[in-house]
């Protein structure tokens, strides 16, 4: 069973649609299945929440909308917990103060540096988003990455290839 670590940028592209969407509703619905396990961290729900608020406070999801897309959001996480099929990261100090170095090494941002901690705390097979930066600094990093936006196909290929095995 593959273990997918998600980024905010990816999580929120399974409730709205925009590039990408399908490559994470291809994640979350191999999860539901059994074939997956989506992981992130705390920091990205919370993240999560705030994009979407502030999509919310621009306009660009009503009211109706925004509560519509938090109570999806809540009840799928419930569903794949009960699924055992989502794994949550906490974030200890010791993932933080991990980051430091990649935030000096591959200058990139702390929540960036947290994603790639994070991702290799819990030995995940892949980080996916939509962030160029961050999927950029990960492959220099040694961690297998996928642009969701950009690399569906090969996406797409990564898991035919490893249901294989």
């Amino acid at each position: 069973m593959l273990k997918f670590y998600l980024d905010s940028s990816a999580i929120v592209k399974r409730y709205v649609t925009e590039p990408g969407t399908k490559a994470i509703d291809l994640i979350f619905d191999g999860a539901e299945t059994g074939e997956h396990i989506v992981a992130f961290s705390l920091w990205n729900i919370g993240e999560v929440f705030g994009v979407l608020d502030e999509r919310r406070g621009r306009g660009w999801l009503s009211e109706r909308k925004f509560a519509e897309t938090v109570g999806m959001l809540s009840s799928e996480l419930v569903r794949l917990m009960r699924l055992r099929v989502l794994e949550i990261v906490p974030i200890f100090a010791s993932i933080l103060a991990e980051a430091w170095s990649i935030i000096l090494d591959q200058h990139i941002y702390e929540a960036d540096a947290l994603q790639i901690t994070a991702c290799n705390h819990i030995h995940s097979d892949a980080l996916l988003s939509s962030d160029e930066n961050l999927v950029r600094a990960s492959k220099k990093l040694s961690l297998r990455a996928f642009d969701i936006v950009k690399e569906e196909q090969e996406l797409r290929e990564f898991i035919k290839t490893s249901q294989k095995h």
